[in-house]
């Protein structure tokens, strides 16, 4: 046999044992075990470098698990391998879109009804990225007139009148009350909905809370203090309340910090969301809200609760929500020790509390920075930092997180921003600490939900983890953006 014969043989056995990996992957990926899927993908690739489909396939599987900067690199490796791949442009545009990125979307969506003039799916996305790309060229038309009138100037809440059939919780004197807070929760519950007014009146008065607190809010814990700290709750109303049946209502003996991302994705968010601002209200020195990278307007646009609240409500109401968002505190610190953000830390050293302390937070986060690291930043095991699977801010090392807490004087952070199977994950030697409170993420991830607790004595955490509960036939993403539901070919 010639050495070309031999060469040629052993590379066909390759591809084939590639092939072989690559349905391994597939099954997987019917089975919603995206991470394996990948693992599968990878190894086929390795094998067999040059093949688009397997780029694309894991490039899905990277949206899947929200790894948009990933799948957005598989993507464009496929279409380089491949120019005519389409399904490589329609996960290129996916990828784009989930990242916020609409123009570049829309090229490629472009691309796609070009080819397939007749593809159904296809058109209905090229329209609705052409719409989006059109409505944010508008608003930053408008935005210009820098003087932008708040929502609040517009309404004139004191006249709206409440209906004499409607039956449901109403504040006192306009005040939010331990009973109105109970009486709401049981109708959110019954899945009915707050009259407007009363929305109105919370998003009003927990816009002026928390228009007064600082960037960075800092807390001292007593001895025989404790208080509990919850990840991203993402629209799942009812876990929410079995996090308050399991621990307790809120109250001035056993206060709460919600870490962000309380809506989008689950399709209970407006409930969640009056239900965190209610408590807010009711004990605002022992209630706190930090702001996720989904208390944002390219996320809710996308992700569902733009659409929630206009189906529930108004889109009038939704740009309150949107000014309401940009006061939300972006970090918080405990006894001076332990900090507390949604995402993690930053693109470089040096950034100190200080820094924290001076962010200008009252607007949309931008691309990169500070703000932006506190919203979206991961860990990673190796030291340094690299490149984001987000495709926004960074991933940073153990030696990040060390140099952080050395300068600064503090023990450990805990963050959230990350589904963990177990609810929680402590990670670079006990210094960073995940912390995610929406089980069964999204319906499908079949991970435990956890909240951690911590005492003014030690500082230790203690995790208490949690199952789903049942919750009403809504789907998630019920209200998302029709290019986010998935439909991905």
């Amino acid at each position: 046999m010639t050495e070309h014969g031999s060469v040629k043989m052993a590379e066909e056995e390759q591809n084939a044992s590639a092939e072989k990996l690559k349905e391994k992957a597939n099954n997987y990926f019917k089975d919603k075990d995206y991470e394996n899927a990948i693992k599968y993908y990878t190894e086929a690739l390795e094998l067999n470098p040059s093949n688009a489909v397997y780029y694309s396939n894991r490039s899905l599987a990277y949206l899947r698990t929200e790894c948009y900067g990933y799948a957005l690199v598989d993507a464009t490796k496929a279409l380089e391998l491949d120019k005519n791949y389409i399904k490589g442009y329609y996960r290129r545009a996916t990828s784009n879109m989930a990242l916020g990125k609409f123009k570049a979307a829309l090229k490629d969506y472009e691309t796609v009804v070009r080819v397939r003039p007749n593809d159904k799916d296809a058109k209905m996305k090229y329209q609705e990225c052409n719409k989006i790309v059109k409505q944010k060229a508008f608003e930053r038309a408008i935005a210009s007139d820098e003087l932008k009138r708040s929502v609040v100037d517009s309404l004139d809440i004191e006249n709206m009148t409440i209906e004499d059939d409607y039956a449901g919780p109403k504040l006192e004197d306009g005040k939010v009350t331990l009973k109105f807070m109970k009486d709401l929760m049981a109708w959110f519950k019954d899945q009915k909905k707050l009259h407007r007014k009363c929305a109105y009146q919370i998003l009003v008065q927990v816009k002026e809370v928390l228009s007064k607190l600082p960037s960075l809010v800092e807390i001292t814990l007593k001895e025989t203090e404790k208080i509990t700290i919850c990840g991203d709750t993402h629209g799942q109303y009812y876990d929410l309340l079995n996090i308050f049946d399991l621990n307790g209502l809120p109250s001035v003996t056993n206060p709460y910090l919600f870490n962000g991302d309380f809506v989008d994705r689950g399709s209970f968010s407006v409930e969640v969301i009056l239900t965190l601002f209610g408590f807010k209200l009711l004990y605002p020195e022992h209630f706190h809200l930090l702001r996720g990278n989904h208390e944002t307007d390219n996320m809710n646009q996308m992700y569902g609760f733009e659409g929630e609240v206009k189906a529930k409500y108004t889109a009038q109401m939704f740009q309150l929500f949107s000014e309401v968002f940009q006061w939300l505190p972006l970090a918080q610190s405990i006894n001076n020790k332990v900090l507390v953000m949604h995402g993690g830390l930053f693109s470089e050293d040096g950034v100190t509390l200080d820094d924290i302390r001076k962010i200008d937070r009252n607007r949309q986060p931008p691309d990169s920075g500070p703000m932006c690291d506190l919203l979206w930043s991961d860990p990673q095991p190796q030291d340094g930092r690299s490149v984001s699977k987000r495709g926004v801010s960074c991933q940073f090392g153990p030696d990040v997180t060390e140099r952080f807490l050395d300068q600064n004087k503090l023990q450990y952070i805990v963050r959230s921003h990350e589904v963990k199977a177990e609810g929680y994950e402590v990670t670079h030697s006990g210094k960073c600490i995940t912390v995610f409170s929406a089980p069964n993420y999204c319906d499908q991830m079949g991970n435990k939900g956890a909240y951690i607790h911590l005492r003014g004595s030690d500082l230790k955490p203690e995790f208490h983890q949690f199952n789903a509960v049942p919750h009403p036939n809504v789907k998630p993403m019920a209200y998302a953006n029709s290019l986010m539901q998935m439909g991905m070919m």
